[in-house]
Order: C-alpha cells, then structure tokens, then sequence
C-alpha cells in the first residue's frame, strides 16, 4: 500500500516546486543578474526550497515504482516475478514514508529558512553597570557566532554604557539561514556572575533583553509614508547634551501604532535615514506577524520562539561554567557559548521547536 499523502500537502508541495522552477528561472535572467540584493535574496530563498523538493521529487518517484510493481503482482504470471515485486515493494514502501516524515520536517521550517536577514536588539536590563558590561557580551557573542556562520553584521545604532558593554546594541545579520538559527534568542538573558566592578568579589544577578526580528523585503510589510512623521534633530549624547552641532539624527515615528525609531549611529543624515527605515519596517513587520500568528493560533502556548522580552530564557552562571537554557532543560558549556560556539544549543532548540509544530500538524 502506498504512503499516504493528503491533498493538501500534496497542493503545497505542487505550489513549492512550482515556486522553485520559477526561483530558478529568476537566477537565470540577465535583469536579475546586475541585481547583486535580488541575487542574494533568491538564492536564500531557492536553498530553503531545495532541500523539500528534492525529497518530494524522489518521493514521487517512489510512488510511481510502487504503482508498477503493484500492477506486476495484479497482474504477471510469473510467481517467482510477484515475489520479488513484493520484496521489493516493501522496501520502497519503507523508503517513502521516511521520505515522506523528512519532507514533513524541512517543511515546518521552510519559511524560517527563507528569510535571510534579522535585526538584533540587545538591551541592557537590571543590574547597573554589570547589566551594561553584559549586554556588550551577549552582543560579541552573537558577533562570533555570526563569524563562524560566514554572516554578514552590521552595525545600525550602538549606545556605549558607562564602564564598559552598552546600553544598547542593533545589529543587522544577513546570510543563508540566519532567522532560522537565531529566531530562539529572543527573551531575557540572565547572569550570574562576579561582575568586574565588585570589589567583595559577591556574585551578582544581571540581565540583559535580546528581540530578533525578521527584515522583510519592503513588499511584505504594509507601511504607508504618509502614516509617518519624520524630524531630523542634532545627536544627543550622554546627559543629552548635544554631540553633533549638525542636524544628522533621524527620528520616525509611525503614528497608527506608536512605533518610534530614532538613528544617530553616523555623522551622515541620508545613512542615518536609511537605516531607521529598515529598523521601523522590521519593528513593524514584527507586530504583524505576531498579530497574524496570535489571531491563527491563540491556543498554541510554544516554549519557543515566541519573542517576549520578558520571557527568561537562559542563565548563564559562570561560577559552574556552564549555561542553562530554561525552555528545553538542558545544560551547555559556558566558556563555547560565548566564544560564539552556539550551534549544539541551537540544534537542540530546533529539534525541539520542529517536532512541536509536527505534533501540531
């Protein structure tokens, strides 16, 4: 008997392989090919694709060999030619449904895979200065995590803290995969350490907030101009006292929702621009999403993935030099997490994120 295969999977991956031919086609076209941002976003695209239509293409042609073998049992004469049919079928029968099992994996994260860039906010939480210093930490972390991925990061707004680290950090992470890998930090990272400014040598607790969001091409966010009020101000520094005779600094302020975005990063007000758009149509892409996955799903509770800040997520105590991630239970090695050696953990918080959206298929 044939694996079975709902219609409505079947309609999904028809949809996925058409997507993928026209990906293809797309990589080909002399137009597309001067467009070195239209290369790269189809490229990310066409590789989350490729591994589920590979899978769906030799599941198909499994499928069509067991239909010929089930019409050489119904229908040959030979005895010794329906018995080898029959082993035979029971192996490609077996071969399918664990095809079939691995496509229903790459499929629930498909359009993780596809997104190829992130904005990371790394915030300063409670704890004073430590909070700052740790912040800086997480954020150099993450850095060298990318460098090992071969990630592009950039810089968008850095806000140093007073003895060391920052008040705040936004990074933006472009590459193959990246919001697929680094969609779990988001949350309250706590630690629990003896911070460099204690001079009783007492272990501290500090925290420090980190939100991912994924930057979508500007087609995907509805955001109208008009609904945004835009000022140009002088940079403020530290006690707001002004840093910058000249007006450089860009504050936007997306007037339906409340959400604000203010860029003084360079000395440049058409750079400074530039980016505190791409920061606001992540921001605001973000709470359309959540918006759309909370009315799909109000039930689903997932312990991961959802992005509350308030959500603590990981303690890092360096005492024990280990660190523990509160959502799967599992203890990691302290000193390779922050040199950036994060991809055990993440492994474990992907396979336990796909085989909850499995359970819920």
């Amino acid at each position: 008997m044939a694996p079975p295969i709902s219609d409505r999977l079947t309609q999904k991956l028809d949809d996925l392989n058409q997507q993928f031919e026209q990906f293809n086609r797309q990589l080909t076209d002399p137009d597309v090919l001067v467009d070195h941002q239209k290369i790269r976003s189809l490229s990310i695209k066409r590789s989350a694709l490729d591994p589920i239509i590979t899978k769906y293409r030799h599941y198909l042609d499994a499928q069509q060999q067991i239909a010929d073998l089930e019409t050489i049992i119904a229908e040959d004469d030979d005895a010794e030619m329906i018995q080898l049919a029959r082993s035979e079928l029971h192996d490609l029968q077996q071969q399918a449904n664990d095809t079939l099992e691995d496509i229903q994996r790459e499929l629930v994260r498909a359009d993780d895979q596809s997104v190829g860039s992130i904005i990371m906010e790394i915030r300063a939480g409670v704890g004073g200065d430590e909070a700052g210093i740790w912040a800086g930490d997480l954020a150099t972390m993450y850095q060298r995590y990318a460098a090992d991925k071969g990630w592009n990061v950039e810089t968008l707004d850095f806000s140093p803290a007073e003895h060391g680290g920052c008040k705040s950090a936004i990074l933006n992470i472009t590459g193959e995969g990246v919001w697929a890998q680094l969609e779990y930090e988001g949350g309250t990272h706590q630690v629990k350490r003896v911070p460099l400014t204690e001079a009783q040598g007492r272990v501290h607790t500090s925290t420090a907030t980190v939100a991912v969001l994924p930057e979508p091409e500007e087609i995907e966010v509805q955001l109208d101009p008009n609904d945004v009020k835009e000022s140009i101000t002088t940079s403020q520094g530290p006690g707001g006292q002004n840093v910058n005779k000249v007006a450089t600094a860009v504050h936007l302020i997306h007037e339906p929702t409340g959400i604000e975005v203010r860029m003084q990063d360079t000395k440049s007000q058409a750079q400074n621009r530039v980016k505190a758009w791409q920061l606001l149509r992540a921001r605001l892409y973000e709470q359309q999403r959540m918006e759309a996955e909370a009315n799909r799903a109000e039930s689903r509770n997932s312990m991961i993935g959802s992005g509350n800040r308030a959500e603590k997520i990981r303690t890092y105590r360096f005492k024990d030099n280990i660190a523990v991630d509160h959502r799967i239970g599992e203890s990691f090695n302290l000193g390779e997490i922050m040199n950036g050696h994060l991809q055990p953990l993440i492994d474990k918080l992907v396979e336990h994120d796909t085989a909850q959206r499995l359970a819920a298929l």
